[in-house]
């Protein structure tokens, strides 16, 4: 955690740090020498690992804040982003890519997935993930562990498809169950096969310039490739990403800033998170807090892409339920020049951009363009 300095001394934001006493008890009354500032206590300098909770914050409502702007419209005037068509279009194209393939070679891509236990939420995202690997010709073999497999059972179907040359792509469905170690787990995949790109070199190499990952995250992948086939421009503009996970936060920040944004990251620690947020041109929100987000947060014209699907109980639905965004939708529209919808925005790109992985690493493995 950061700290703010003051007269005489650093005052610390989290109970981690204890207070720094010094002089007897006295403040240093300048701060002209470090040698001044001795701490009882020092941070490690890798920093915490703190829990990534969100707080609720005071949400004023849109019409008062806004009351004296007239940029503000009472009705929805955002473009919407439809990543739903996006996404047709680009599994078309796919599929034409895997038929030039099989009549070239008469080989197709194929992609396993790994999915241990039951959860229905899981269970879904497999189907849909098999059902559009089935739609554009990709072969697609699914391995479905018991909840109360071991470790080493997950690593041996690991093994088995690291070894299998019709495989090019590997998927293991989180969350994992909490007895097993999702890093040694996911570590374990051959990187030309990390279709999901979340080995610690694909990250890497995405961080550091002039390096390239074999893969990229397909979430953050769709996020960005939403914003280039619909024109919008990155490069030089402020963009603001919230939250910071492994699997979306942190990868989107880093393809941002590939291509030449000004990025910040919100995080549950950010202090003012929407005053930063007002300042974006480009707003992604992969926090997982339903209605985070509202339209006080943002600059008139933003641009607004919504990774978050939260479900929300609903009498209504067949289900008991609806998905619902980290953006409250309904004040977002009438700020921002953009923004995409929940569902039917990021959600179909992350499976639109897992079979372009797939292909893209079949391609290479026959040495294909």
């Amino acid at each position: 955690m950061r700290g703010l300095w003051i007269k005489g001394g650093i005052k610390r934001h989290h109970p981690c740090f204890p207070p720094v006493i010094k002089n007897g008890g006295s403040l240093s009354p300048s701060l002209k020498s470090f040698n001044n500032l001795v701490p009882q206590f020092r941070p490690p300098i890798l920093g915490f690992d703190l829990p990534e909770i969100w707080k609720p914050l005071h949400t004023p409502s849109l019409s008062s804040h806004y009351k004296q702007q007239q940029q503000v419209s009472n009705e929805p005037i955002a473009t919407v982003i439809d990543g739903k068509s996006i996404a047709e279009e680009i599994r078309r194209e796919i599929a034409i890519e895997v038929r030039k393939m099989y009549v070239s070679i008469g080989k197709v891509p194929g992609l396993a997935v790994i999915l241990v236990g039951s959860r229905k939420d899981s269970v879904t995202y497999v189907c849909c993930k098999e059902k559009a690997c089935h739609e554009v010709g990709i072969t697609s073999i699914c391995s479905r562990l018991p909840e109360d497999s071991s470790e080493d059972d997950v690593l041996r179907a690991v093994s088995i498809f690291n070894e299998d040359p019709s495989i090019h792509g590997i998927l293991v469905q989180l969350p994992l169950p909490h007895h097993m170690n999702e890093e040694k787990i996911l570590n374990s995949i051959d990187i030309q096969k990390d279709v999901d790109g979340f080995h610690p070199l694909n990250i890497g190499n995405l961080a550091m310039k002039g390096r390239e990952p074999l893969f990229l995250p397909c979430t953050p992948k769709g996020c960005v490739e939403l914003l280039i086939r619909y024109g919008i421009e990155i490069l030089g503009k402020r963009a603001v990403v919230i939250g910071r996970s492994n699997v979306v936060g942190l990868p989107t920040a880093l393809l941002l800033q590939r291509h030449h944004a000004t990025v910040s990251t919100v995080h549950p620690y950010t202090q003012n998170p929407e005053e930063i947020t007002r300042e974006a041109d480009i707003v992604v929100s992969a926090a997982g807090v339903a209605n985070l987000v509202r339209g006080y947060w943002l600059k008139p014209g933003a641009i607004v892409i919504d990774v978050g699907t939260n479900p929300v109980e609903d009498s209504c639905s067949e289900r008991g339920y609806r998905l619902i965004g980290d953006v409250c939708y309904e004040e977002a529209s009438r700020v921002a020049s953009a923004i995409t919808p929940v569902p039917g925005g990021v959600g179909p790109m992350t499976v639109a951009m897992l079979l372009s992985n797939t292909l893209d690493s079949a391609k290479r493995y026959y040495r294909l363009r």
